[in-house]
């Protein structure tokens, strides 16, 4: 008999980006180390880039199954994932992952899986999942506050004060009828507001989130009470810095290690937010005025026409002007191993979530500058500043970035004194999560271990330490 078969075999469905698939990965790494089969299931876009970096160790356990979408004139096939997708081609390959139920049905039919674990953005999955008798879980890879905070506001519930009086959102960041959100991409109406409900309604006793009760404890806690489900941190999952190479990566830590110890900011706006002329050039002019050194990884969309050179980018003679005391990185950049080195002190974020967790697990304080039209990103800073490993940058009452602000900021996180605290409460969550390790991933099988004995299934745990 094969060996897989007498496994719990579980079907792992990401949403299409970058930091929601390497979180589903990271997690599939460490559910095969409790003798967990998983079958990962994404587009060929996504799978064509990620097999090549799966060891040869995690390949045994791992097995990638391809999810066809249906083709529209407007998404071609390399467009069939978010990384480099222009802004206004998301709602078409939101279209066309909704389309492909039937495949996905299929997919569900001939591999039959003990368990689904679903993403936020595929709220038909467990459906689907639960007329083939397959349990289904939920998956959300980002911040437990976030959905606290939409749910309370969206189900209005009266006579309640929300309990986070630090969590709000400036004007600037609410979403237009052309503009995108972490829920749905779109604005919160009826329709994405119940999609979103379903997600959550429909994963089966429980919601796994990637965080960490230290973190985050009263949240998942008030989410719990809220959806009346147990809510389960996953832990931070980054993906282990040896597992990264970069063809760029030597010129970059090399001229890293030229630099005095947390002398120097990484600054990067995860791999789908894309700078305005407005905010680049201000914050091109904070990071020459800080005074301090640093990375700056820039990004532009994939095959756009009116694509800028570098230099072109960014002010007048400015690559002259910062010459050894910054090094600009166009496209993409070790993250973990340039965050992780001792040269680092701050890191100049958006707060993506999956940023905000790579940069505490390293200990690295945060210059949160959320980005426009993501609910999330807002949250998020928030979260950070309130906890106190990082500070917000704020805007102005146009939502501009003001390059005197960006200067503040990153001065008092990296250099000032009474920047001292930041730093010392960013090295206590790193310390948490070292102490912790895969604590919140034996939790999480114990709680898979409860819906699978529901239907007579039991992991048969190994667990091997990798």
């Amino acid at each position: 008999m094969d060996t897989k078969q007498k496994r719990i075999r579980v079907l792992m469905f990401p949403w299409l980006a970058h930091s929601h698939i390497s979180s589903f990965l990271e997690l599939a790494k460490k559910l095969m180390n409790h003798n967990l089969y998983v079958y990962f299931c994404s587009t060929a876009s996504n799978l064509d880039s990620i097999k090549p970096k799966i060891s040869p160790h995690h390949s045994l356990s791992i097995q990638f199954i391809e999810l066809k979408l249906p083709l529209l004139p407007e998404l071609p096939s390399y467009y069939h994932t978010t990384k480099g997708l222009p802004t206004h081609l998301l709602n078409a390959l939101f279209k066309a992952v909704e389309m492909s139920g039937d495949g996905f049905a299929t997919i569900l039919k001939t591999h039959n899986p003990d368990l689904l674990i679903y993403d936020l953005h595929q709220p038909w999955a467990p459906t689907l999942a639960s007329s083939l008798n397959i349990p289904a879980i939920l998956f959300y890879t980002a911040s437990a506050a976030g959905p606290f905070f939409a749910f309370h506001a969206w189900k209005k519930l009266k006579g309640e004060e929300f309990p986070s009086p630090e969590f709000y959102i400036n004007d600037c960041f609410m979403p237009t009828k052309s503009s995108r959100n972490e829920f749905g991409r779109t604005p919160p109406d009826s329709s994405n507001t119940e999609k979103t409900f379903q997600a959550f309604r429909h994963s089966l006793d429980i919601i796994l989130v990637k965080s960490f009760s230290e973190l985050e404890g009263k949240y998942m806690d008030y989410l719990s009470i809220l959806l009346n489900k147990k809510v389960v941190p996953t832990g931070p999952l980054v993906r282990d810095a040896i597992e990264e190479h970069h063809e760029n990566e030597k010129e970059i830590l090399e001229w890293l290690t030229k630099k005095r110890k947390a002398s120097t900011v990484l600054v990067s706006f995860g791999s789908e937010y894309y700078l305005s002329n407005k905010e680049r050039e201000a914050i091109a002019e904070g990071l020459e005025l800080s005074e301090v050194n640093f990375i700056w990884v820039l990004r532009f969309p994939v095959g756009d026409k009116d694509k800028p050179k570098l230099e072109e980018a960014l002010p007048e003679g400015y690559l002259e002007r910062i010459g050894e005391r910054g090094l600009m990185v166009e496209g993409w950049a070790p993250q973990t191993k340039i965050l992780q080195h001792s040269s680092i002190g701050g890191f100049v974020s958006h707060c993506g979530w999956s940023s905000v967790m790579e940069s505490l697990k390293f200990g690295v304080p945060i210059i949160a500058m959320p980005m426009l039209m993501h609910i999330d990103q807002p949250l998020n800073a928030r979260l950070v500043q309130d906890v106190g490993v990082g500070v917000e940058v704020k805007r102005g009452k146009d939502g501009s970035l003001e390059r005197e602000e960006i200067v503040k900021v990153i001065k008092q996180v990296v250099g000032e004194k009474d920047g001292e605290n930041i730093r010392n409460k960013a090295r206590e969550m790193s310390n948490h999560i070292k102490i912790k390790r895969d604590e919140e991933v034996d939790e999480v099988v114990q709680e898979i271990n409860k819906i699978l004995h529901k239907g007579g299934l039991k992991i048969h745990d190994k667990k091997v330490n990798v």
